[in-house]
């Protein structure tokens, strides 16, 4: 099977892992200090692989200050603001669903910004799949208690949302021709350094309780999702519509609700598998050429 037809299974099925990292992951470690650790552990390995097959690196300062913005909204924006939600509170059902709103956002902002036009097809799948993903987390948001959730989880969800959708737009039209690897490695450490600054800004402990599922929260979170993830991320902006990239995320939350159901024994009603159904057909309307 090509590469082109693998990389969105394989996408979705990385990135839907990250809530549960997260979930894993926080109760050991305030949320920007988990972040820049395991973007400092990146940084290292992606490092190393770049000397390792001789990756070029970004020319020109130009360039660079391009890739640092797009990595500061990819992935000091994004994943800052879900981790920082969820470490108040929202559930990552509630989570997934808020930034679940990012395909119809970049679609709107892609027309004006990248000119890329969206056809009434797309547009129908696009509000098919938002759909199918609220049927999915519908139950949990329901059944949520909203008042132990913090208001500024919510400001930080939606902020996380605004950073991915202006970020996979700015790699679109800025960074799209950026080495792959190399290019990864600038984006980490631009990100590295903004949650630093956001932990110094939040007065976080920095403390980290080392223990064994946080070590492999950690281990997960670095290798899946910061290493394989992300470089198929960036193969997919690369070789494909701002859209079409966006709407494979309507898949996430459906794929983490399969992914609860194994792991935690979270219930899968009727409404929720009829959601999954609604969000695949919206996301193949979007990407059908």
């Amino acid at each position: 099977m090509r590469l082109s037809t693998l990389a969105p299974i394989l996408f979705v099925l990385l990135w839907s892992t990250g809530f549960v990292g997260a979930k894993l992951g926080l109760p050991y470690a305030e949320p920007f200090t988990f972040l820049w650790v395991r973007m400092l552990l990146v940084v290292g390995l992606l490092a190393g692989l770049a000397g390792l097959v001789r990756s070029p690196w970004p020319k020109g300062w130009a360039l660079n200050l391009h890739i640092g913005v797009s990595g500061l909204l990819l992935h000091a924006g994004y994943l800052g603001g879900v981790f920082f939600a969820i470490s108040r509170g929202l559930p990552a059902g509630l989570s997934a669903l808020i930034v679940g709103l990012q395909p119809i956002l970049t679609a709107v902002l892609a027309q004006f910004l990248l000119r890329e036009r969206v056809s009434g097809v797309q547009w129908a799948g696009l509000l098919l799949g938002f759909a199918g993903v609220g049927l999915v987390v519908g139950e949990k948001a329901l059944s949520a208690r909203l008042l132990s959730i913090e208001p500024s989880a919510f400001v930080a969800i939606v902020l996380a949302l605004l950073c991915t959708t202006l970020g996979t737009l700015y790699q679109k039209r800025f960074a799209v021709q950026m080495p792959l690897v190399g290019g990864t490695v600038v984006q980490y450490i631009a990100a590295s350094v903004g949650l630093f600054v956001m932990s110094l800004l939040f007065r976080e402990t920095m403390q980290i309780h080392w223990t064994p599922p946080f070590v492999f929260a950690l281990v997960w979170l670095v290798l899946v999702l910061s290493v394989g993830a992300i470089l198929l991320l960036m193969y997919l902006i690369r070789h494909n519509s701002a859209s079409a990239v966006a709407s494979l995320f309507y898949l996430v939350p459906p794929a983490t609700a399969l992914e609860a159901y194994f792991l935690f024994g979270e219930r899968l009603g009727g409404w929720a598998l009829l959601g999954m159904g609604l969000a695949a057909v919206g996301v193949a309307l979007v990407v059908r050429r």
